[in-house]
């Protein structure tokens, strides 16, 4: 059983304490940026120069995260733009980089350098913008969910299959978590929960390669509500996901995707209603048109966000699906003038 009771980090508190004045800004949609890269399978493969072998009979076009050994240079301008437009916390770009989700592209034996890759990358960027205006970054590797869902079957004739187990979702957790410390990431974001099951094992993985570092880094945990049922896909209310998540004391908890800032509002507030920690909101630039893609306005989405910071509802704010750096860029302006949320103690700050 890994221990829960390990000292934090430094930067944990530098965090903390940046967290105490303002409300801080995340970053914005990774794969909106890449999209406009109109990127060939050609591309996501590269031209050598990675240690990493890429397996000849699977398409790798769609494989995100592997621009990061690929394309490095591509995925830290994009980083260093959303560091640019005002983000405080820049994602790695790892949202799929664990076993289970390379499986489909026969990449597992690139997870590890992925992670650690990832946070050099987005390290590169943000140093960058640091060296230019001087003002603090940090990175939050980011841990997604897994194609896999641990609490539901995905076959509904046998309703007591699944498709992945606990200990598989916390080895690979385990090694994709071990990866971002090696690379030297600030802080864990475990990212778009739709079922908590899921989290739960990412968590323990994840205080299972503190108890080996030595030291705990703040834990970002951002649920999703999947629809108009105010539920996660594995059925819990915000208020039940935080009791279900509140022993890991997450430096932040929250939601991102499936929803417009206006219909996440409702169930932020019941988040912030209960959760005694910081809250974080990343909503997506409204929802999707016909084709796929988002037409919500960077001056909309961001006066949207502002009625989070308006109303005392959120510590850190930024943009899920279809946010670009001129989304992050208006919603850092419109928040600025905006006192974080008050709690009686922040998690261990």
């Amino acid at each position: 059983m890994p221990s829960f009771n390990l000292p934090p980090t430094d930067t944990y508190q530098a965090i903390a304490r940046a967290a105490r004045d303002r409300i801080l800004i995340l970053d914005g949609a990774m794969g909106t940026q890449i999209q406009t890269l109109g990127l060939d399978e050609e591309a996501y493969r590269g031209h050598g120069g990675h240690s990493c072998a890429i397996h000849s009979d699977h398409p790798q076009k769609g494989n995100n995260d592997l621009l990061i050994l690929t394309q490095p240079q591509a995925v830290e301008d994009i980083h260093y733009a959303f560091a640019k437009a005002g983000a405080d916390i820049v994602e790695t770009n790892t949202f799929s980089s664990t076993t289970i989700a390379q499986a489909d592209y026969a990449m597992e034996q690139a997870v590890f350098d992925l992670n650690a890759e990832g946070v050099r990358v987005a390290r590169r960027a943000i140093d960058r913008a640091t060296a230019e205006d001087g003002k603090p970054r940090w990175v939050a590797g980011a841990v997604g969910p897994t194609n896999r869902t641990a609490s539901i079957s995905p076959d509904v004739n046998d309703p007591g299959y699944r498709a992945v187990t606990f200990d598989d979702l916390r080895r690979a957790y385990g090694q994709q978590i071990r990866g971002l410390i090696a690379g030297g990431a600030d802080l864990i974001l475990i990212e778009t929960i739709f079922d908590t099951l899921n989290a739960k094992a990412a968590i323990f993985a994840a205080f299972e390669a503190f108890s080996e570092h030595g030291k705990r880094l703040p834990i970002m945990i951002s649920g999703t509500i999947t629809d108009a049922s105010g539920r996660t896909l594995s059925g819990q209310t915000p208020t039940a996901f935080w009791h279900s998540v509140r022993h890991a004391r997450p430096f932040t908890v929250g939601l991102n995707c499936a929803l417009g800032a206006d219909a996440m509002r409702p169930h932020l507030a019941e988040l912030a209603s209960v959760a005694d920690t910081l809250i974080c909101a990343y909503p997506n630039a409204g929802l999707p048109n016909a084709f796929g893609q988002y037409d919500e306005q960077p001056e909309d989405t961001a006066r949207k966000v502002e009625v989070f910071a308006r109303e005392g509802l959120v510590n850190v704010v930024g943009g899920c699906c279809g946010t670009t750096p001129d989304h992050i860029r208006a919603i850092a302006e419109h928040v600025a003038a905006h006192s974080p949320r008050k709690i009686g103690e922040m998690a261990d700050a």
